[in-house]
């Protein structure tokens, strides 16, 4: 795919807020290397990770040095949701994660792609994608939450610590023409019935105001990013200019 450089700085900073998304969520997904639960989920989660990191360098491309962009920015320059920042958890935690966060990505893409705009190009490769990682965690939040007592009770647990993260999802970011509102909309109508068909409740819990948490795109994060940053970032730190 040909990279187009973002042509102004909000263009800019919406690539630079979609890319550390990605960028971000397929670190956390790639923690999963040797320690998921059946063989077939290592090859799906890196599929998904390998799909997301792609996105992200093509993203990161519109803004400058996709390499410098990863490894050599601070904590605090990053713009990603803090949902997808959140550690890997146990299975349920990881899906209830990606289930939210692929559903908000395919609706987000579909709008794009059907646009004009400089992100039209990758969001009409980048919707296939997410088609599949939607129907990936759909399929194992039925599983989990409708299977045994212990799977439900894990898959609820996840769901509600991670549902006020939600609502940053659909904040106006600069650069981005959609429509929020009713993206936020059929987000929520979606997952709704997922979950409610995986015999879960949907939590109550604020996912805007005072209460909800969100501050990810203004360059404010959660605790457990510094630690994952530095581990991302530390082989690129420690040979500054290597080449392989």
């Amino acid at each position: 795919m040909t990279t187009t450089p973002a042509k102004d700085t909000a263009h800019a900073t919406a690539a630079l807020a979609l890319g550390d998304d990605a960028l971000v969520l397929s670190h956390r997904l790639g923690e999963w290397a040797g320690h998921a639960p059946v063989l077939e989920e290592e090859v799906a989660l890196a599929n998904i990770a390998l799909d997301l990191l792609g996105q992200a360098r093509v993203l990161l491309s519109m803004v400058g040095d996709e390499d410098e962009l990863a490894y050599l920015r601070e904590e605090r320059a990053f713009r990603n949701l803090q949902l997808v920042e959140q550690p890997n958890g146990d299975f349920a935690h990881t899906i209830a994660r990606q289930l939210f966060f692929s559903a908000h990505q395919y609706l987000l893409y579909g709008e794009l792609a059907a646009g004009d705009g400089p992100f039209a190009p990758l969001a009409g490769k980048a919707v296939k994608e997410t088609a599949y990682h939607r129907d990936h965690a759909e399929q194992w939040t039925l599983r989990l939450g409708d299977g045994t007592d212990e799977s439900r009770a894990r898959m609820q647990r996840a769901v509600d610590a991670l549902w006020r993260y939600t609502g940053e999802m659909f904040q106006p970011v600069e650069g981005l023409d959609v429509d929020g509102s009713g993206l936020e909309t059929a987000w929520l109508a979606w997952v709704s019935e997922v979950l409610r068909r995986a015999t879960l409740t949907v939590p109550d819990g604020p996912r805007t105001g005072a209460w909800a948490a969100g501050a990810g795109r203004q360059g404010l994060h959660t605790e457990p990013f510094g630690r994952m940053l530095a581990e991302m970032q530390h082989l690129h730190r420690s040979h500054p200019g290597a080449t392989w």
